[in-house]
């Protein structure tokens, strides 16, 4: 790192500056989980199912602004450009406390998921711009570090600020938290891309980029794979709390058991990490996805069961997690496998890749979310479906390796 920058920034410091612009997404869709109840039904009383729409709106719009942020911070500077992202944030943060409607407050969180595309994205740029190989790597692990924990702790610091405060309060924190991040870095933080190292935006490079991506099977299937296993996920977060609360009455312990589970999911980093190597990232995905293709149909055997409260509550609990940890079996590696044949695009790539792959899930994952009949037959159900489309994209991959594959 230049030496300026140096005494400007410690190396601590700027950890903790990264993983609080990484958490910004994470903090955004797990606090709002408690919360969903309670605007449900002040908002949308005839049908407070309609709530999870929030959690489904912010990803889009997150999904949509990834396709340019990263373009944009390349010709204008990550400054500027986090800057933007941060004020479109915390407008719809604020039009959403003052949201009398749950159609405004979709679109406010539209907004918000535009914005927080910013910090997503241009965090890892700017790791990029400061740091090269291992110390990048150091760097970019101990931040991952940090930001694997705020899912664990969000829906209970939700719940908090709802207890001294109301729903709306979610939206304020919000706001503040993102103020917290830019005027922490505006102040500590000098431009990392300096303007003789900018590249001008152009929409015809993203559409090439796209093309190419597309025409190249492998990089199309993984993106396909990697589509379904973002909408199980995304099933499981805009479903759970409804879950915990009307199917298990345990609407008031959720935050706990939510840390509980994704505590113990986050193990699957350092699982896929000793065994990628000689396992290989797609035969990891490909039985990582055959693991949970059989645990969510026992899941869903076993509902038909009349088991006890107790039993069922907790056989759910290690569903859950086997979600979550399939997660973090999959999606690291898949963006790995798209990535490899597009290195001299690699910027480009992970952009239209992001943005691909959060918006069509989204769309998977938010009528699945509608069919939630106070059971977790339309949880399990969408799982295990979405779980078996990967899984067969998985296989036809491997197929089409050994097809390419040099004689």
């Amino acid at each position: 790192m230049i030496e300026t920058r140096k005494k400007a920034l410690s190396q601590g410091e700027f950890i903790a500056m990264i993983a609080m612009m990484f958490a910004t997404i994470a903090f955004s869709i797990d606090a709002m989980l408690p919360a969903l109840p309670d605007i449900g039904a002040t908002l949308s009383p005839d049908d407070v199912n309609q709530a999870q729409l929030i959690v489904t709106s912010f990803v889009m719009g997150m999904g949509l602004g990834t396709f340019f942020t990263g373009p944009l911070s390349d010709a204008f500077g990550r400054k500027p450009v986090i800057f933007a992202g941060c004020s479109l944030y915390c407008l719809g943060a604020l039009a959403s406390y003052f949201s009398q409607s749950l159609e405004t407050i979709l679109f406010s969180r539209l907004l918000m998921g535009l914005g927080a595309a910013a910090p997503r994205v241009v965090a890892l740029a700017i790791v990029r711009d400061l740091y090269v190989g291992r110390d990048m790597a150091r760097i970019m692990s101990l931040a991952m570090m940090v930001f694997t924990l705020v899912p664990a702790f969000a829906p209970l610091l939700g719940s908090g600020i709802i207890a001294i405060s109301s729903w709306r309060g979610i939206f304020a924190a919000f706001a503040v938290f993102s103020l917290i991040t830019v005027l922490w870095m505006g102040v500590r933080l000098e431009e990392p891309l300096k303007k003789e190292n900018r590249r001008p935006f152009r929409l015809p490079q993203l559409i090439g980029a796209l093309r190419e991506m597309v025409s190249h099977p492998t990089v199309r299937l993984s993106i396909l794979a990697q589509t379904f296993c973002m909408s199980m996920l995304f099933t499981v977060i805009i479903m759970v709390q409804p879950v915990y609360d009307v199917v298990f009455d345990r609407g008031e312990s959720f935050p706990f058991w939510f840390m509980i589970v994704a505590l113990m999911a986050g193990t699957a980093s350092l699982l896929n990490a000793s065994l990628v190597g000689r396992v290989g990232m797609r035969r990891m995905v490909t039985w990582a996805l055959g693991a949970q293709i059989l645990i969510s149909t026992a899941m869903f055997a076993l509902t038909g069961l009349s088991l006890s409260d107790p039993m069922s509550f907790y056989t759910f609990v290690f569903w859950q997690t086997s979600v979550f940890f399939m997660v973090g079996l999959t999606l690291g590696n898949l963006n790995a496998i798209a990535m490899e044949p597009m290195g001299h695009i690699a910027g480009m790539a992970a952009s239209v890749m992001g943005a691909i792959s959060t918006v069509a899930a989204a769309f998977i994952a938010a009528p699945i979310g509608l069919l939630f009949d106070g059971t977790v037959v339309p949880m399990v159900g969408g799982v295990l479906c979405t779980a078996a489309l990967a899984f067969a994209v998985m296989v036809w991959m491997g197929r089409v390796e050994a097809m390419t594959a040099p004689a």
